[in-house]
């Protein structure tokens, strides 16, 4: 087991989990009642929560919010920039805090820099979201979209490949197969 590090500047609220091996870097927020798995590595100007989830493994780059709603699986990438948003139809004036949506981002997915995520939507397991794309409507598992709005682009392996029609990863030999919620290993 090894302690988390957290750099002096980061600011750590009362009531949050952080897991062993963890490093939260420079300028980064933790909210209260939010939970941070082992081996996650938040890079600078990272804030989190209050009550959000990351699993196991998760890489947060710089310049990320995660707010009410965000529930992040084992082995999530966000790219640096990118953005959630918690309410569908926000105005300064206007209390919106019980109608946070929420936003789940399953096991292995990767979020390109400066992509958006609306809020309200599932980000399948291995999926892909290319940089700068807004994300409006479910990702399927391993699917690749691009665009604004996000819009399907192909597949992708369990390790980030681009899949050929064939669906078998160029680095690792894996076969998929379509499914009705994305693709799945095969052998």
């Amino acid at each position: 087991m090894t302690a988390p590090f957290i750099h002096p500047s980061a600011v750590i609220d009362d009531n949050v989990e952080i897991g062993d091996g963890s490093k939260i870097w420079h300028f980064c927020h933790v909210l209260s009642g939010s939970r941070i798995g082992a081996r996650c590595v938040l890079g600078q100007n990272v804030m989190v929560g209050p009550d959000v989830s990351l699993g196991a493994g998760c890489k947060i780059q710089n310049n990320v919010s995660l707010y009410q709603g965000v529930t992040l699986e084992d082995d999530v990438f966000c790219g640096p920039s990118c953005v959630f948003t918690n309410v569908l139809t926000p105005r300064a004036f206007v209390e919106r805090k019980d109608e946070f949506a929420p936003t789940l981002v399953r096991k292995g997915a990767t979020i390109g820099a400066n992509a958006t995520i609306v809020c309200g939507v599932t980000i399948g397991n291995y999926a892909m979201v290319g940089a700068g794309a807004v994300v409006t409507k479910d990702v399927s598992a391993h699917q690749l979209v691009v665009g604004n709005a996000a819009r399907p682009a192909g597949w992708v392996s369990r390790t980030g490949e681009r899949l050929g029609d064939d669906l078998v990863c160029p680095r690792t030999g894996e076969r998929y197969r379509e499914t009705a919620s994305g693709l799945e290993i095969v052998s």
